[in-house]
Order: structure tokens, then C-alpha cells, then sequence
């Protein structure tokens, strides 16, 4: 679901100056050297994977396409630019008539990836090409980030659900596009509204610290939400005394009680008290909700002790410490002419200190082994090998400037969870090491 599906007004803003300087500055220099209008390859892919882990997620693809589809440059950014003389007159009327025409094709969002996988794939006349450069990476960069640190979380959390909190510890936009991202990886849910209403994602939350401290006791703090949510409510117990507040919560809701939430303390010893506690009141079924700093390594801690549901926050957003993929917008390929018909010629960066890349449009496949797990990731720039063919992971996204593809979320996030499952089971340790695939370049 999201804000069309519920007959809602969408107003959605250009994402034109969601750039950088640099990329209009080329597109008039090419288009005052007539070279412009050249048949361009671009690969949005990373060199390594960040430190320990052990595979990547493709997240905001969806993202991606509704960017690509709303880059106009209209009045307002067109007087923006000339008021800064940033390009020229003729470059501004070129952009004045700016559509995306080109193809995009990629890997389907959820799918894994590792160091090398042409994760998108952007071609068209360089021009149209490389103004998509930045917007692209600013989102892939962020949503992939949030989207593997929500993915170890799953793994760490087991069956056991993972609500998304960290709204207040990031930009506010940033905030909806993590809360995505998460859900793709794994989280059931958010405390961020703006994603619910956005993206169908659930919703949750009941009460804060600050909302027993406007009572004149914990009691009366309980009975106000009791009575105005209901006794299956989330009951916070850890602003004074936990014991003494479990037993108040029990004696006013009863067994019925839904859930309590420990936000502070040693987790693990105190939901085991906790546990003990409510079981020895009656209340077998209410469940016990943790928060506070947790990320994975943290989740996985807790496996053994009585907790039904983890919220994350901080961790989270950023990205469980890699806040960013380090994905790169490479020019791969271009004609040697404007004519359509000019042969595409491979090109690549030279460059000190491991910055290199491999020239050529590519093609991706997943080599499976006898069992059927993966164990390759292999990534030509030729015929596919016909052993191959059926493992192909790019798909079309875009067609003569078309969108084909847009899915559900919850499919995304079905295909990442099956991704996953197809990995080396080594790819779900926590400890750090190398990528559980190697790349291989035929």
C-alpha cells in the first residue's frame, strides 16, 4: 500500500538538484564539443564490501526509478540555475526539455550483491546519462547501508520481530527511506509514521518515559493508557523501579496485559527477572519488548533470554556502523560517435590506490554448486556461457525512458529474504570476514 492506494493527493517535487555541480558543468562542456550526444554505458557497482561483512543488499531501486521519472528541470529550477550562472543559456534550454529516454537495467531489488556487481546498469546519450549520476548513488548508497544492517539484524533476531525506531536519529527524509529500507531487510514494522503512510509499512508505538513523567505516579500513568489503549497495550517499566512497576502494571491490566518494554539496564538479566516475575503474576502471555542502543551483535546476545520483540534505533539508520556502500557511478562504455549506430567501445578508469575499474557492458549470474547454494558470482563482459543464462541477475527497468518494473514491497522484501537463503550458510555469521562469494570475471 502507499499514499495512491489510499486516494490520497501526492505532490511529488522535481529531483532535478538532488546533483552536483560537476554534472551540469560536463553536460555543457559535451554538448559545446558535440560529443554529448555519444551512446554512453554507466555501471553503479562497489569495489569491496565494507569491513567483516560478509554480502550486500540492493535497496531503493524502487526509489531510484521514481527519482529518474520526476528529474525535470522546471521554471523554478531553471531560474534557480541561471540566478547562479551555473550553466549557460543553451544548456539551460536543453534542460528546459529534459526527459530520461534511455534504459536502466539492474538487479532486482532485495537481491544481494558483492564487490564488482554492476548492481545498475544506466545507458543512454551521455548527457541524460551522467546527470543521473549523483541521485542515484545518494540513494543506493543509503538504502543498501540500512537494508544489510537490517538484514544481519533479522539473522540475529531469529523468528523473533524487529521494529524499526530511529526516526529521531537521522534526517527526517532519511528517516522514511530507512524505515523502507529496513522493512526490505527484514524489520516488521515502524514507529515512523510518514513511512506507514508512504510505503504501507505497520505502524506502532504507545507511550514514552515522558508520559509516566507527567503523572503524579506510575499507576495513574499506566491506568490513562490502560484505559485509553486498551489492556493489550505496551506498558514502559523501567522509568523508576521495574520490579514494583510490573507488578503495578499486572494488578491494573491483568493477564491480559499485552506487552512490557525495557528500555534501559542489563537487558539480559533483567528480562529474565522480568520473565519470572509476570509468570509468577499470572501473565504467561504478555510479552517483553526491548529497546536501548541494540544492534546486532546486542540482538544476538539476547537469543536466550525470554524476549518476544526488539526495537532499534541509532544502529539502524546508520547503518550498524557503514553508513554508506561506497557504490560508484562508472562510465564504462561509449560510442566513438553521436551516430545510433556507433559501435560502443569499452572504456575504464586508470588510477592509483585501487580505483580502478573494468571497462565493457556486463552481464551478472550467480553460479550455484551441485546442492543448488550459491557459490560464484561471476561477471563477463562477452557471450554468457550457456551453463549461465538461466542464473542472469540484471533485469530490464527501464525502457526508452519507460518504467516496467515497480513491485510491492512486500515482494521485494520476500526476494530478499530468499536470496539469502541461497547463500553459504557462513553468510549469516555475525563475525567478520570475507565476502561469502568470490567475484569472478570472465
Amino acid at each position: 500500500m502507499n499514499t495512491a492506494d489510499l486516494g490520497l493527493p501526492v505532490t511529488v517535487p522535481s529531483t532535478a538538484l538532488f546533483t552536483d555541480q560537476y554534472e551540469l558543468t560536463m553536460l555543457q562542456a559535451a554538448l559545446k564539443a558535440g560529443t554529448a550526444d555519444r551512446r554512453s554505458v554507466f555501471e553503479v557497482f562497489t569495489r569491496r564490501l565494507p569491513e567483516g561483512r560478509r554480502y550486500g543488499v540492493v535497496a531503493g531501486t524502487g526509489r531510484v526509478l521514481d527519482a529518474v521519472e520526476n528529474f525535470r528541470f522546471d521554471a523554478g529550477v531553471l531560474g534557480f540555475l541561471r540566478s547562479r550562472r551555473v550553466v549557460d543559456e543553451p544548456t539551460l534550454e536543453w534542460l528546459a526539455g529534459f526527459r530520461f529516454r534511455g534504459d536502466i537495467r539492474g538487479y532486482p531489488e532485495g537481491e544481494v550483491y558483492f564487490p564488482g556487481s554492476p548492481v545498475l546498469r544506466v545507458e543512454g546519450t551521455f548527457a541524460e546519462a551522467v546527470l543521473l549520476e549523483t541521485v542515484i548513488l545518494s540513494i543506493l548508497n543509503h538504502d543498501s547501508a540500512v537494508a544489510a544492517a537490517a538484514s544481519r539484524m533479522s539473522v540475529a533476531a531469529g523468528s523473533r520481530p524487529l521494529i524499526e525506531m530511529g526516526a529521531r536519529r537521522t534526517h527526517e527524509l532519511a528517516a522514511v527511506a530507512a524505515s523502507r529500507a529496513a522493512y526490505l531487510g527484514g524489520f516488521a514494522s515502524t514507529s515512523d509514521l510518514a513511512a506507514g503512510f508512504r510505503y504501507g509499512i505497520p505502524t506502532v508505538g504507545t507511550s514514552a518515559h515522558a508520559f509516566t513523567l507527567l503523572h503524579d505516579s506510575e499507576r495513574d500513568a499506566f491506568t490513562a493508557q490502560i484505559d485509553s489503549l486498551g489492556r493489550g497495550t505496551t506498558l514502559l517499566v523501567d522509568t523508576y523501579d521495574v520490579a514494583e512497576a510490573v507488578r503495578t502494571a499486572v494488578d491494573i491490566a491483568g493477564p491480559e496485559l499485552g506487552a512490557v518494554r525495557i528500555d534501559s539496564g542489563d537487558l539480559l538479566l533483567v528480562a529474565h527477572r522480568v520473565r519470572q516475575q509476570l509468570d509468577a503474576l499470572g501473565a504467561e502471555g504478555t510479552k517483553i519488548v526491548v529497546t536501548s542502543d541494540l544492534d546486532e551483535y546486542a540482538i544476538a546476545s539476547l537469543a536466550a533470554a525470554p524476549v518476544d520483540a526488539y526495537g532499534v534505533g541509532t544502529q539502524l539508520v546508520t547503518g550498524s556502523g557503514h553508513p554508506t556502500c561506497s557504490m560508484v557511478y562508472k562510465l564504462v562504455a561509449r560510442a566513438e560517435s553521436a551516430d545510433p549506430g556507433a559501435p560502443l567501445l569499452p572504456v575504464a578508469k586508470k588510477a592509483l590506490g585501487g580505483k580502478t575499474s573494468i571497462g565493457g557492458r556486463k552481464w551478472a549470474a550467480r553460479r550455484l554448486d551441485a546442492d543448488g547454494v550459491a557459490e560464484a558470482e561471476v561477471i563477463g563482459t562477452g557471450e554468457v556461457p550457456p551453463e549461465l543464462a538461466g542464473r542472469q541477475l540484471l533485469v530490464d527497468l527501464v525502457q526508452d525512458g519507460k518504467v516496467l518494473r515497480r513491485e510491492p514491497l512486500e515482494a521485494v522484501r520476500d526476494r530478499h529474504k530468499a536470496a539469502r537463503a541461497g547463500l553459504p550458510m557462513s553468510a549469516t555469521q555475525l563475525s567478520k570476514g570475507e565476502p561469502v562469494l568470490p567475484t569472478v570475471y570472465l
